[in-house]
Parts: structure tokens; C-alpha cells; sequence
């Protein structure tokens, strides 16, 4: 297997970022975008779409800010990837934006992030921005 690169994406949201983290921090909101139903228990979110599902460890959550996840695959296998969503306000415009700090291997980062431009359109859809 070859080895994942980390890549980022930003995208301009107009929303709140109290209303932007409850859709990225809580499995109501993430299931509102991100996946058909979320569940957690105990740190670990499982995420369901139509005929699959994947798990998830939550890493670290700053109130506001950001949430990071760690695939169970890749935990198990003491890999050193993760994926972030955080919230960026500029302090000059007070434009707000998420950043997506992701991994994946060379030839499947363009797709990756297609894949997370189209999960973010979703979620600007589902908050009216």
C-alpha cells in the first residue's frame, strides 16, 4: 500500500460558526450532510450510507473550532492519518470558512477532494448558504 499525502481544502461557508459546528460536531448535524444516519458510542461515530457503513475514532474536538476523526482501518493499523473539519474566520472580513485537512494516496487526492467539495455543497444546501 502505498503511502497517503495530507492535503487541505478551504471553502468560504456563509453561516455562523455556532450553527457550522453543530453540523460538523454533533451526528444529527453530520447526518444532515455528511452521511444518511450517524451514530456514536463511546468516541466512536459510525457512519452509514446506503449500503455501507464506516467507523471512526474521534481524536480531538475544540468547542467551536474543529473536530478531528481517525478511520478505524487506519487506527488499527497505527497509520498517522486523520481528517479534520475545522471553522476558519477571517479576522479582517469575518468571512467564515471550513477547512478540511484530509488524507489520501497520490493518484486518489484529486477525487478526494471532489468527494469533499460536493459533501460541503450538501451542507451549505442544508444551512442556506
Amino acid at each position: 500500500m502505498s503511502e497517503k499525502i495530507k492535503y487541505q481544502l478551504e471553502i468560504e461557508v456563509k453561516s455562523s460558526t455556532k450553527v457550522l459546528y453543530t453540523m460538523i460536531s454533533t451526528p444529527s448535524g453530520l447526518s444532515e450532510w455528511f452521511a444518511n444516519d450517524v451514530n456514536i458510542k463511546d468516541d466512536v461515530f459510525t457512519f452509514i450510507w446506503d449500503r455501507s457503513s464506516e467507523d471512526a475514532k474521534l481524536l480531538s474536538k475544540r468547542k467551536g473550532e474543529a473536530i478531528k476523526f481517525q478511520w478505524m482501518e487506519d487506527f488499527e493499523e497505527d497509520e498517522k492519518t486523520y481528517f479534520e473539519i475545522a471553522i476558519k474566520v477571517d479576522e479582517l472580513t469575518n468571512d467564515v470558512a471550513i477547512v478540511i485537512t484530509d488524507f489520501a494516496e497520490e493518484d486518489e487526492i484529486e477525487e478526494a477532494q471532489l468527494l469533499w467539495k460536493n459533501q460541503i455543497n450538501d451542507l451549505k444546501k442544508v444551512i442556506g448558504s
